[in-house]
């Protein structure tokens, strides 16, 4: 019996932000460099959090992005350098069951970790 090869893992990575142009433009330069396959903007959220001593208030957004597990540590670079917060919310969840024809699209849409 011929084993079956695994797929990649893939990975739903979610980012929090500002709701500016810039959030959009991050996901389209994303998309260009073919380290996501897609990226979901949704609506706001509230975030509460502890910020240079004191509990500090943002309204904003969330986005998830889907990409191969092993482009995580270029993603998470990439954000950094686009996001225009100091320290940009970044954290990645694995995938653990997609239907196949998405996974493919997932791993065709995205280049190889270098």
């Amino acid at each position: 019996m011929e084993a079956t090869a695994r797929p990649e893992p893939i990975c739903e990575v979610v980012v929090t932000g500002p709701r500016t142009s810039m959030m959009q433009l991050m996901v389209e330069t994303l998309l260009q460099e073919r380290l996501v396959a897609c990226g979901q903007r949704s609506d706001w959220v509230h975030s509460t959090f502890q910020w240079d001593g004191k509990v500090d208030h943002e309204r904003e957004e969330r986005i998830r992005f889907h990409t191969r597990a092993s482009l995580f540590g270029e993603l998470s670079a990439r954000i950094d350098a686009l996001h225009p917060y100091e320290v940009p919310c970044v954290v990645s969840f694995p995938v653990q069951d997609a239907s196949p024809a998405y996974h493919r699209w997932v791993v065709a849409e995205t280049r190889e970790a270098a």
